[in-house]
């Protein structure tokens, strides 16, 4: 008599914006970084992402290759990355040579996501490009360039990255609107996109993506990561009142008046207007808050809508032990 072994659960995994709490430094987002880092790796966690922004007041992440390394060489198995590095800031060679380095520094470990937004405001975009003007053609161009960079040299290639050739750095495109999944779809690349802050397109582009699939030598079937902001406590009163830091988050973003994360305020969205409450509920249509049930069944609900690989976990809370515990949620309840 055979046995049949149940379903794997949801593989998850954790996208880090690096928070600079009201009250704290930089020097203590980072320190909770890692420390998030090594409980996501003992829950199970699938991998550990660092986002590029720059000249935000409350995010820590800009030098975003310095952190990947950072957050691996306080890890042992999690693999950790970039969700993303936004490829427009930079040159190819300089991406390829700095996670070609990692991958030598973390074999097996790294992985290489990439957008193609600035990430940040238009002063410090052109701060970061100095005179260059991206067009619709370029990120494809430099996509192309990055994995030729990270693949074996060819003989007689007078162009090479050296750390970086034949590392074959993991690429995943990332994106919130149709563009990246096409591109993805064609390159045969694995796709995150990025609902965890603009999920309007999510099914149209996850089905772009998989109806549109090319098989390549990275990657043989489609695969999504969707990105779902959580926050996860005992009840769902909590959560709710614990989401108000990241409520307060989203209100800055949409009003252009971005701060550190602020602690968590009881009936935030009660003393605002009907217009804002809908831009935060837009903002946040991918949300999972609440208990443990509330949870699960969001969880499952996402996943059945999507089809989702795996799901990367953004979670905005204030103190940073209750960030931990909205894991442990996350990781008992998946589907």
């Amino acid at each position: 008599m055979t046995t049949s072994l149940p379903e794997p659960s949801l593989p998850l995994s954790f996208l880090d914006l690096v928070a600079v709490r009201e009250g704290g430094t930089v020097a203590d987002a980072l320190a909770i970084s890692l420390r998030t880092a090594r409980h996501a790796e003992a829950l199970g966690f699938s991998r550990y992402w660092l986002a590029e922004h720059h000249n935000m007041a409350g995010i820590a992440s800009s030098a975003t290759a310095v952190l990947v390394g950072h957050i691996a060489g306080g890890t042992s198995t999690i693999r950790v990355g970039s969700g993303g590095v936004m490829l427009p800031n930079h040159a190819p060679l300089v991406v390829a040579e700095a996670f070609g380095t990692l991958a030598e520094l973390f074999p097996g470990r790294i992985d290489l996501g990439l957008g193609r937004a600035p990430g940040t405001d238009g002063l410090t975009m052109r701060a970061l490009r100095r005179d260059r003007v991206e067009r619709e053609e370029d990120f494809p161009r430099d996509v192309a360039e990055l994995q030729q960079l990270l693949a074996p040299a060819e003989p007689g290639q007078r162009l090479i990255a050296m750390p970086g050739a034949g590392t074959r750095v993991p690429i995943w495109l990332l994106g919130s609107s149709l563009f990246s999944a096409r591109l993805a779809a064609e390159r045969g690349l694995p796709y995150a996109f990025a609902s965890h802050f603009a999920p309007r397109l999510l099914l149209q582009a996850v089905d772009l993506y998989r109806t549109h699939f090319r098989p390549s030598e990275q990657l043989a079937e489609p695969y999504v990561i969707i990105g779902v902001p959580l926050i996860a406590a005992p009840t769902d009163e909590e959560a709710e009142y614990l989401a108000s830091s990241t409520f307060q988050r989203v209100l800055g973003i949409l009003r252009g008046d971005r701060r550190r994360l602020q602690p968590p305020k009881e009936n935030f969205m009660a003393g605002l207007s009907a217009e804002e409450r809908a831009g935060i509920a837009e903002f946040l249509g991918a949300a999972v808050i609440g208990g443990p049930d509330t949870v699960r069944d969001g969880l499952a609900r996402l996943v059945a809508a999507t089809g989702a690989d795996e799901v990367m976990l953004v979670s905005d809370v204030f103190d940073a032990d209750l960030r931990l515990r909205c894991l442990d949620i996350a990781a008992a309840v998946r589907p």
